[in-house]
């Protein structure tokens, strides 16, 4: 009898520790969702590493969550462009980059007097666009080669 509630109690451990993890990461899954979308309207956060930490565990805990987020008319295209082909398009560059600078310049010129943050805050909005410079960009070549090939 012991030992059959041993066997007991472990399996429902087990089968508690396999939940809890599930939800862990779907609730972690959200968060960088969150943080993704954020990133699309604040420069400073980057969108699309957060949508692929998203990707990754709703890919771990939900395959319906995946799918949904990949197949999302927005969101999805960030996902699958950088995934298939390490880029983004240069539509996104060139919006990112103006709204960065925009948002840096008027937290610069109009909310803050202090001279160093003034300088942070620049010397992060180089960053963000030698980061964003550097990413390669999406081309309809690469679209038009990739669908040649399958």
């Amino acid at each position: 009898m012991k030992y059959l509630n041993y066997l007991i109690l472990k399996h429902w451990m087990l089968w508690y520790n396999l939940i809890m993890k599930k939800y862990l990461l779907i609730s972690a899954g959200f968060a960088s969702l969150s943080l993704g979308v954020l990133g699309i309207f604040l420069p400073v956060l980057p969108t699309t590493p957060f949508l692929l930490l998203s990707a990754a565990f709703f890919l771990k805990s939900s395959k319906s969550l995946y799918n949904r987020l990949t197949g999302h008319k927005i969101l999805g295209g960030y996902i699958k462009n950088y995934l298939k082909y390490r880029a983004v398009t240069l539509k996104s560059k060139i919006i990112s980059i103006i709204t960065l600078w925009a948002v840096i310049g008027m937290t610069v010129i109009f909310f803050t007097s202090n001279l160093w943050l003034r300088i942070a805050l620049i010397i992060i909005a180089m960053s963000v666009t030698a980061h964003l410079i550097k990413l390669k960009t999406l081309t309809k070549e690469m679209i038009d080669k990739d669908k040649a090939d399958n």
